[in-house]
């Protein structure tokens, strides 16, 4: 018992460090406030969707960038041809490439030399542009390199001055991340309406200064037309620029003592403080336009020399519109235009809704499976409930030691997993009770029973991960959240299962170890165990109903389709609490505002609707004007009207979603061919490929006949039901592999007959524990997990009656294919290999 005692401590020592990391999250403030920082950080953070709140997407657009490449070089170019005598006509610039005509075709080669020169003139030495002739002209491209290099600076510019812009509104705790290649995530906790937020971070506040084009005479190439930014009227200027925003080292809102006024006071760094007095010196009586993001703010005349680095700007402002500018300034100017493509805000009300109903459907879906495992398996339920305990404390240490943040669909990973985490315990319990009937001592049933069932128990949930890594690959926000949940709740279940629970069991058969050994089950599932099923019998009939259901479905996905959300159609989707409105009016008012196209449903309570407004096409971000427009046009019907909830997405991300989630299934279902092709033989790997496929396309069809909505949710759960139904199809071709080896000589549906049989009562129990975990949640989860509960409690019956009727039948008629080309039904083991070998003469 040393052995027993010393895995005692390592294991106690292991949860003790879990449940520690889990302890903050529950502690109340005043007994937080009294222990060390460094302890009380490891908490796990509500997202958005639970506490309230905004996030923006921002997508830096970054052509101006190209085109400002394209022209620099283009001037660069044309300097050194006309140096050289080298003939050539006006370039050409598109957003891909800069196109240089050469006059003379025998000097084409000389000027695409000189053109390559300049291309490899770099610090680092590698050459930006890819120079080629095509006809008469030189062609020059960005290289892929470069283009990457523009658009990842741009980006990581973007996200420090977007940074300190939302430190300087003074709002708490932003969070700001870089997403994919040119995306910048902005989480605002508590902020209800963004738009000003939005407005700011949009803005892209580059500002120059313009002298006023002298006279007609000026050479119209270098002079440009801008317009005012308050009355619209155009003001001639130089084109070059003759001061640059970035001098400005403070600005600061104030009012002109003269007029009162709200101005801007801004003050300039030692170059530019230097480089503003000789340019006011030499240029008194002139107009000097101040420009911010090509509109003119205001365009005093130079009455003296400025030389003391200070300056005002003045423009006919709003106290607010001041303010900003000054922030605008004092953050600095973005390297590109950042478009918002998708916007979500959820109310504080919804939030603490979401919570609470969390916490509710997931302690009764909890206690539905606890009671269950009392039920049938008595004092050795009570040990996988402990362990189920231990599990749910551990996952939580892990996500608050990790950082994580805890979303909606993260509580719907943890009750799945909670669902899921019983089934190893099932698998043991079942596994021991076999070796127990066949009059085995309890400590030789618990060896035989937690040996057998560790492979099974490792396959099964390796091929869940798989999904699920694909899930946080491919998912974003609160969807990775549940693909976390589910990924560290998987290994957590291992290790109570494998390890926890073991112990414990070993320790209550302690002194007992020679004597047998009872669990209990259900009697007439053992009957129907023991009595040997054919299950197969009608497999031609089950293949049948099987394959009319799928097409079935493939025609309702055809007809009448899918409810897609917002998520992959692309719009405007807000939630407008108006009770003094109905239906007819809220129409009528979108109607006399330019949208008619809006489509109204009513939810729940009486003045609660739901608005959908299709995509904007045109400019990136024109969606995001949607929001803003819809909101004024319902306050101009109702002016107390509030917004719970908004989601908006524009059409690039949309349609970014549903080119993911297709890669995300295929790779799903090609991960886990390849596991199972690795660990058992090809037409195993085939056959549950197969069925998944199967199970897949009836999911599809439930989604389609009740018009649940299809969104990122409801991908979680295809991806989730896709690793829960392999997980089952594992357990019971693990057994026909495992009885193939100790019966060869039997046929091959004898042993699946009676492999079914064995597994029954795993796979019946298994199921019903996940549905009850599930069930609380798809009554009474509302329409923020509806897309995930409801297709994750079909799917669970759907892929329970696969795995006995649909996937054995499958790999039988592929077994026999097998047999008829004189291959065997599996590889041989190192042990036979090895025997094979040493009978060898």
């Amino acid at each position: 018992m040393k052995s027993l005692r010393t895995r005692a401590m390592v294991y106690g020592l292991i949860i003790l460090l879990g449940l520690l990391s889990a302890l903050p999250n529950l502690l109340p403030a005043t007994i937080a406030d009294r222990l060390p920082p460094w302890y009380m950080d490891t908490t796990l953070s509500l997202g958005l969707d639970l506490q309230g709140g905004s996030h923006i997407l921002l997508e830096a657009d970054t052509r101006e960038l190209i085109r400002n490449e394209h022209k620099a070089m283009a001037e660069t170019l044309t300097r050194s041809l006309r140096d050289a005598g080298i003939h050539y006509s006006r370039p050409l610039l598109t957003e891909e490439e800069v196109q240089v005509p050469v006059r003379k075709p025998a000097e084409l080669v000389e000027a695409a030399e000189i053109a390559r020169e300049l291309a490899r003139e770099t610090p680092d030495g590698v050459p930006h542009f890819e120079v080629s002739k095509v006809g008469g002209e030189l062609v020059l491209t960005l290289t892929d390199t470069r283009r990457d290099a523009l658009i990842s600076d741009a980006v990581e510019r973007s996200l420090e001055v977007v940074r300190r812009r939302l430190d300087e509104t003074g709002l708490v705790d932003p969070g700001i991340t870089r997403q994919g290649r040119d995306g910048i995530l902005v989480q605002m906790p508590g902020v209800a309406d963004p738009r000003e937020i939005r407005e700011l971070l949009g803005t892209t506040a580059k500002m120059t200064f313009h002298w006023a084009a002298r006279s007609s005479a000026d050479a119209m190439e270098a002079t440009i037309f801008l317009p005012d930014a308050h009355s619209g009227e155009e003001f001639r200027l130089e084109r070059r620029v003759a001061m640059e925003g970035k001098h400005i080292r403070d600005a600061r809102m104030g009012f002109n003592p003269d007029s009162g006024e709200p101005v801007v006071n801004f003050k300039l760094d030692k170059d530019g403080a230097a480089l503003f007095g000789a340019m006011t010196r030499e240029n008194i009586g002139r107009p000097l336009a101040v420009v911010l993001d090509d509109r003119v703010i205001t365009a005093p005349v130079i009455r003296s020399v400025i030389a003391g680095g200070n300056g005002e700007i003045s423009g006919s402002f709003t106290t607010t519109e001041a303010g900003n500018l000054a922030l605008l300034l004092r953050a600095g100017a973005l390297p590109a235009p950042l478009h918002v493509m998708e916007e979500r805000t959820v109310g504080p009300d919804l939030g603490s809704d979401a919570i609470a109903m969390g916490l509710t459907t997931g302690l009764v879906g909890a206690v539905m499976v606890i009671a269950f495992m009392l039920a049938i398996y008595g004092r050795w339920g009570l040990i996988a409930c402990l362990g189920l305990g231990v599990n749910v404390g551990l996952l939580f240490g892990i996500l608050s030691i990790l950082g994580a943040t805890l979303t909606l669909p993260g509580i719907a990973g943890i009750i799945l997993t909670i669902g899921m985490a019983v089934d190893a315990n099932i698998l043991i319990n079942e596994r021991i009770r076999e070796e127990c009937r066949r009059g085995k001592p309890a400590w030789m049933a618990l060896r035989e029973g937690f040996g057998k069932a560790y492979t099974t128990i490792l396959d099964s949930n390796v091929t869940t991960l798989i999904a699920v890594s694909l899930l946080f690959l491919f998912g974003s926000g609160p969807v990775r959240g549940f693909a976390v949940t589910i990924g560290v709740g998987l290994i957590t279940s291992m290790f109570t299962a494998i390890a926890v629970t073991r112990l414990i069991m070993e320790w209550q058969i302690r002194g007992r170890e020679r004597e047998p050994l009872v669990i209990g089950g259900l009697a007439f599932l053992d009957r129907i165990g023991g009595g040997r099923l054919d299950f197969l019998r009608g497999r031609f009939v089950g293949l049948a109903a099987s394959a009319i259901l799928s097409l079935a479905a493939i025609l309702l996905f055809i007809q009448p389709g899918l409810k897609y959300g917002v998520d992959f159609t692309g719009g405007t989707l807000v939630e407008v609490q108006a009770d003094k409105l109905t239906v007819e009016a809220l129409r009528a008012t979108l109607h006399e505002h330019d949208m008619g196209d809006a489509s109204i449903q009513e939810s729940g309570d009486t003045g609660r609707f739901l608005v959908r407004l299709p995509a904007e096409a045109g400019e990136p971000g024109a969606t995001a004007a949607q929001v803003d427009a819809l909101k004024s046009a319902v306050n101009s019907a109702q002016a107390d009207a509030r917004f719970p909830q908004v989601d908006m997405v524009g059409p690039k991300v949309s349609g970014g979603f549903a080119d993911a989630t297709i890669l995300a299934i295929l790779l799903a279902g090609l991960g886990m061919l390849a596991y199972l092709w690795l660990r058992f033989e090809s037409h195993f790997a085939l056959a549950a490929t197969l069925t998944i496929a199967l199970d897949l396309t009836k999911t599809i069809g439930f989604f389609a006949l009740t018009g649940v909505e299809f969104n990122l949710t409801a991908v979680a759960a295809l991806l989730a039901l896709i690793g829960y139904s392999m997980n089952d199809k594992v357990v019971v071709f693990d057994r026909i592999r495992e009885n193939l080896r100790l019966t060869p000589d039997k046929p091959i549906l004898q042993v699946m007959n009676e492999s079914i049989s064995s597994t029954l009562t795993r796979t019946v129990f298994t199921s019903v524990t996940t549905f009850l975990a599930l069930l609380p949640m798809g009554i009474a989860g509302g329409a923020a997990v509806a897309s995930f509960a409801l297709p994750m409690l079909f799917g669970i019956v759907v892929g329970t009656s696969s795995s006995v009727f649909i996937a054995a039948p499958i790999l039988h008629w592929l077994g026999h294919r097998r047999t008829q080309k004189g291959l065997p039904q599996l590889r041989p083991t190192a042990e036979e290999m090895r025997k094979e070998l040493e009978m060898m003469p």
